[in-house]
């Protein structure tokens, strides 16, 4: 099959699913987590803020077509699952998804769920090794943002003579090509870069290919600063610590986090004080490689689902197969001045 060809089927899968409102019960499930939200996330305010938000779905792929999974389901996530997650994303103005795989079923059901104003772009499957056959996608509410024309993946750069790949910082293409999309809100043209960062053997596989995007993102922040656009960088980077060796490379161009990311957990089985940096939001800043930010940033924050959505005798790990294994991160940007 042509990649025209994938990308047609693909269209076909995601738009040729019935709606089915949830039962009872799980609309009650449903309402606690609304309520929850309201506590931590920003309300969407028309012209007036942008929510960008990053979520590392846990193989996000098939589904069990029931709304209660049983002992012998696999896999474990059902529609119940995945109406809950698409409460939480129904939040955002636009949302990075990393580790959606070839079978889209699950994420059919999501965009159903969330409703006719959402939409999806998306990468094809990553075939070569470390890709895990993985997507790259964006949701993102149309009543809110528009794409704005720009959707391409970042490749290593290659010696234009001899078309090998510079070994100047990777001596290999990357795992999973980093996905820039252009958008649009309140005639703010941003463009969201996610990336889902090898993850290797150890750190020493990790900080070659954290370096290479640093300066890849720093490269293109040079290319579009010119028409004013606003690059910022999200997604999974396998970044195990502030201050060590992984956070330095990704680091190195200038790319930083909000404040507000600093302190807060990145997966459900982190321990206090011992967390991980593995999902990120960020940009360059004054005086770094890239162009600053024009965008003003009034927040940012993760959500903790476990509680709301952990059922039971369920364990952690049953858990991160049915929702994630990583909390999503958010961003709030001021977009347009106080009338």
């Amino acid at each position: 099959m042509t990649s025209a060809q994938a990308s047609a089927a693909a269209e076909q899968a995601l738009g040729s699913l019935d709606v089915v409102a949830p039962p009872s019960d799980v609309s009650a499930r449903l309402a606690a987590l609304d309520a929850a939200l309201d506590k931590v996330v920003p309300v969407k305010q028309l012209d007036r803020n942008l929510l960008v938000a990053t979520w590392n779905l846990r193989a996000f792929a098939g589904l069990t077509k029931n709304w209660l999974s049983g002992a012998h389901d696999s896999p474990k996530r059902n529609f119940g699952d995945v109406w809950a997650i698409a409460e939480v994303i129904s939040r955002f103005d636009v949302c990075a998804i990393q580790e959606v795989r070839g079978d889209l079923r699950a994420l059919r059901h999501l965009l159903k769920a969330l409703g006719p104003d959402w939409g999806v772009i998306m990468t094809d499957v990553t075939k070569t090794k470390g890709g895990n056959d993985e997507r790259l996608a964006f949701l993102f509410d149309s009543r809110r943002v528009k794409p704005s024309g720009l959707a391409g993946e970042f490749a290593e750069p290659f010696d234009t003579k001899t078309g090998e790949i510079s070994e100047q910082t990777l001596a290999r293409q990357f795992a999973r090509t980093p996905y820039a999309v252009s958008f649009q809100s309140a005639g703010q043209t941003f463009i969201l870069v996610t990336l889902h960062a090898v993850y290797g053997k150890g750190t020493a596989d990790r900080i070659a290919e954290l370096r290479a995007i640093a300066h890849r993102l720093a490269a293109f922040a040079g290319e579009v600063t010119n028409w004013g656009h606003n690059l910022i960088a999200l997604g999974d980077f396998n970044i195990d610590r502030t201050g060590d060796p992984l956070f330095e490379a990704f680091t190195s161009t200038g790319l930083a986090a909000p404040p507000g990311l600093n302190d807060v957990p990145r997966t459900i089985f982190d321990e206090p004080q011992k967390g991980h940096f593995y999902d990120q939001i960020a940009w360059f800043g004054e005086g770094t490689d890239g162009p600053a930010l024009h965008l003003s940033c009034t927040g940012a924050g993760s959500f903790d689902f476990v509680p709301l959505l952990r059922t039971g005798e369920e364990t952690l790990e049953e858990l991160s197969w049915k929702i994630s294994d990583h909390y999503p991160l958010w961003v709030e940007f001021k977009v347009r001045g106080e009338s």
